[in-house]
């Protein structure tokens, strides 16, 4: 057999994706032994174990369960069904050990490459094959566990033992970008595209493309930098009321929030770390680790606001002078390593300017990659959403509880990324690699 049923992806083809999945999940544990493997470091995230073990139920339940008939997200074994065991409740669980849950891995794995090379797709789902969308929704599964295991793994800070990131790449030095006095770009307004009708890749969430009416509006030319947030901390942010919203304040007060986490000061200098690696704040590099309280306050401090998720879709991938919606800020082309900065190895957001094609059609820097950025909305259903293939992904999460999250993060893998892309959590967040840009109306 040559081809998928479809034609769409060859057998190759698929057990390449689904084995860089793979391979990237294999090297960010490497470093850990199986009691750090099996340990909750925090309540806000899962045991790695519990998401390696989730990982391979997951696979096993679209890719080899879903061949022999319908299958519901429901059906994914209680231990590892997020829903019948929250977060928090995790560390509880008498989880597999590291032997028994790599050996499942490699089971499930194989199973799923004999049914292809057997060109056997059962009774599966057309709509769930059609163009390959199964196996690109499992490697992005396993993509978007990538980066939490990475979340929970900066967590990690027990007795100095510290995740020893497996560097393999250093960011290059940030270069100049061009934006207008105040540090931001012009978006004309009109109607415009966002969403996308692609079924090959998008999640139901990111589905219909539809028009928008925009008002004009200005965004940062790049994500609020830390040298720019020190200066909001120096001239008393935290402590400023004003600035804060009724619940955003709540929050502060109970948090005890005074900088971004993971920032400390060491005789008159910030510093943060990340993973492994302390150094002091560069004022060059996008603010991180900051919840969406903090960005707020921190735009009505400089005049501003967060954008909403239109606005911030169409500042990075509608170009204005021709009518066209692009994939990424630069067009159409995937990610690659000269693109942005995504994909873990570099293990820290790089300078603004590093990657001069970041660039979106109005002069937008750095809206894939780096950090991700929040936005002004709550998670909502686009005019015309549909759940597809289970509720559990996007419809059960719909309402005010979440606000929305952009572009991704240099944790982010590539093939999980895209303008259209949606990521939300809840405002009080910060563990996620999580910063912001401002905008302005007119």
């Amino acid at each position: 057999m040559s081809q998928t049923h479809d034609g769409t992806l060859t057998p190759g083809e698929v057990a390449a994706l689904l084995q860089d999945a793979r391979e990237r999940t294999l090297l960010l544990v490497s470093p850990l032994p199986e009691d750090e493997l099996m340990n909750q470091h925090n309540r806000l995230m899962s045991p790695v174990v519990w998401d390696m073990g989730h990982i391979a139920h997951f696979e096993e339940l679209w890719l080899v369960r879903n061949l022999e008939g319908p299958v519901q997200f429901g059906e994914m074994p209680g231990i590892f069904n997020p829903f019948e065991n929250p977060r928090s409740v995790r560390g509880q669980l008498a989880l597999p050990r590291l032997a028994d849950t790599l050996d499942h891995m490699a089971c499930a794995r194989r199973m799923v490459l004999d049914r292809i090379v057997d060109g056997d797709t059962g009774r599966a789902d057309p709509q769930l094959l059609a163009g390959g969308y199964v196996y690109r929704m499992v490697a992005q599964h396993e993509y978007q566990h990538n980066e939490t295991i990475l979340q929970a793994l900066q967590l990690k800070d027990e007795d100095g033992a510290r995740y020893r990131a497996p560097r393999a790449i250093v960011p290059p030095a940030g270069r100049p970008v061009a934006a207008d006095a105040d540090g931001m770009v012009r978006f004309p307004g009109g109607t415009v595209h966002v969403g996308t009708d692609d079924r090959t890749a998008a999640y139901d969430n990111e589905r219909p493309r539809h028009a928008v009416e925009l008002a004009p509006f200005r965004i940062g030319a790049w994500a609020v930098t830390n040298g720019e947030y020190a200066a909001f901390i120096a001239d008393g942010g935290y402590d400023n009321r004003s600035l804060w919203s009724e619940a955003g304040w709540k929050h502060r007060q109970e948090a005890g929030l005074a900088a971004p986490q993971f920032w400390e000061m060491r005789d008159g200098q910030w510093w943060t770390r990340s993973m492994d690696a302390e150094t002091p704040v560069d004022p060059d590099r996008p603010v991180c680790h900051v919840c969406w309280y903090e960005a707020e306050a921190y735009c009505n401090w400089a005049g501003g606001r967060l954008p909403t998720e239109q606005e911030w879709e169409a500042a990075a991938g509608w170009d204005p002078a021709t009518g066209t919606q692009r994939a990424y800020p630069w067009g159409d082309e995937a990610p690659g390593p000269l693109d942005a900065n995504l994909d873990q190895l570099a293990f820290q957001a790089a300078q603004t300017g590093a990657y001069p094609r970041n660039v979106s059609p109005i002069g937008a820097y750095g809206m894939i990659g780096d950090v991700w950025e929040w936005t002004a909305s709550d998670f909502t259903a686009w005019p015309g959403y549909q759940t597809f293939p289970y509720p559990e992904y996007s419809e059960v999460f719909f309402g005010p509880d979440y606000k929305v999250l952009k572009g991704g993060s240099w944790a982010t893998r590539p093939g999980a990324i895209r303008n259209t892309f949606r990521n939300w959590d809840y405002p009080i967040r910060r563990q996620i690699f999580a910063g912001f840009r401002c905008a302005l109306d007119g």
